[in-house]
């Protein structure tokens, strides 16, 4: 029997932007005619605890409720957290990795024994360097759409600008947008 949801587990830490990133692919996904859940879990609420976040994309209504235990994909917004016992909770060979790091995919793999495979982008210097601070999660969107190829690039930029016009001041929506389109082009897979 083939697997019913697209599965994602972020990780990441307070301000980081994992539980907004969730939200926007959720829309994105929405708006392509999926049905969607998209939700955060929370150890301490503060800047810098870590923070997991998660989403479950179907073609069908989603009738359980629960955190993803076994991901498809596993988001890493901050590769410290591949040192935590609960990023690895799961994680099945065809778990595909996608984190947020300055180094290659083939130094990643190394130094922390990953097997499957796996997408990397500098996500906190593209942020810092375009929107002016370490926010990677937008990003980390423009990495998984490359990586997965879960929907159209353009149908996904067009979804998160029309989501993030709704809150933010032009300027930080071309610079979000422009941020997601560099991680898009840049990503590393190996």
């Amino acid at each position: 029997m083939a697997k019913k949801y697209l599965e994602i587990r972020w990780h990441g830490r307070g301000g980081m932007g994992a539980k907004t990133g969730a939200l926007l692919l959720g829309e994105a996904m929405m708006q392509q005619g999926k049905y969607i859940q998209a939700f955060p879990e929370y150890g301490p609420e503060r800047r810098g605890a870590p923070v997991t976040a998660y989403n479950r994309i179907a073609d069908e209504p989603i009738r359980i409720h629960y955190g993803i235990k076994s991901p498809d994909v596993i988001m890493i917004l901050d590769p410290t957290l591949l040192n935590t016992e609960k990023v690895w909770l799961g994680i099945r060979e065809d778990t595909v990795f996608i984190v947020n790091s300055g180094l290659s995919p083939e130094e990643l793999k190394k130094k922390f024994n990953i097997k499957n495979k796996l997408f990397v982008v500098n996500a906190t210097q593209i942020s810092e360097s375009i929107i002016g601070r370490n926010l990677p999660n937008t990003p980390m969107l423009g990495a998984f759409v490359k990586a997965t190829g879960a929907l159209p690039f353009d149908a996904f930029l067009k979804s998160v600008e029309e989501r993030l016009r709704m809150k933010y001041k032009e300027d930080i929506v071309e610079k979000n947008l422009k941020a997601i389109k560099k991680a898009y082009e840049e990503v590393k897979e190996a």
